[in-house]
């Protein structure tokens, strides 16, 4: 079940260019409406509720904003994965390789070890969800430090795309917040699934 007050927003806001691109940039990854994020988060402490969730960890850049409204709901800090090396960064890392639908080019992700440890009981979030890369590789950083994936969350999956699928196939569960049945770029026309 989508949640309303997000569908809407994308109906209202959301422009569907070609490509199978759904740009959300006047509300979600340029200019944020943090009230909306509150919500967002309320409604994934709702459907998460009865897990323990000790950390949330998302990708840079635009899923920070929405972790970082989950992790205040949660009580809980936010790791971000990195996608570049920075001579600030020290110490061990978990690393994976993603490949970004959006920008079409694979990125180096990294989180520093003392970040995350065996004892976590994570919770992933990110914006978007289409192909599932970025989850993937945050899944294969948690299962490199030992700890635990309670679930994903997601904004806005593209639901005629494999990577909701491919997650939910490995027994995670994963809380879209609207999932896109289509789009189409001549009419604007966005149909979600019910």
């Amino acid at each position: 079940m989508g949640m309303k007050l997000l569908e809407d927003r994308i109906v209202r806001d959301g422009k569907v260019k070609p490509g199978d691109v759904l740009k959300v940039d006047s509300f979600i990854n340029h200019q944020m409406d943090v009230e909306l994020f509150t919500e967002m988060a309320k409604e994934w402490q709702r459907r998460f509720a009865g897990k323990t969730i000790t950390k949330i960890l998302t990708i840079e850049a635009s899923g920070i904003g929405i972790a970082c409204m989950a992790g205040q709901q949660f009580h809980v800090p936010v790791v971000f994965a990195k996608k570049a090396q920075s001579i600030n960064l020290e110490g061990e890392m978990y690393s994976a390789k993603i490949r970004s639908y959006t920008h079409q080019r694979v990125y180096d992700v990294i989180v520093a070890k003392k970040y995350i440890s065996p004892e976590d009981h994570i919770l992933i979030i990110d914006d978007f969800l289409a192909n599932g890369c970025a989850v993937e590789g945050l899944i294969d950083i948690i299962q490199s430090a030992g700890a635990a994936i309670e679930g994903v969350g997601i904004a806005i999956e593209k639901g005629f795309q494999r990577g909701g699928d491919m997650i939910r196939s490995r027994g995670i569960q994963l809380e879209s917040l609207a999932i896109v049945e289509s789009m189409d770029p001549e009419t604007g026309k966005i149909t979600f699934r019910e």
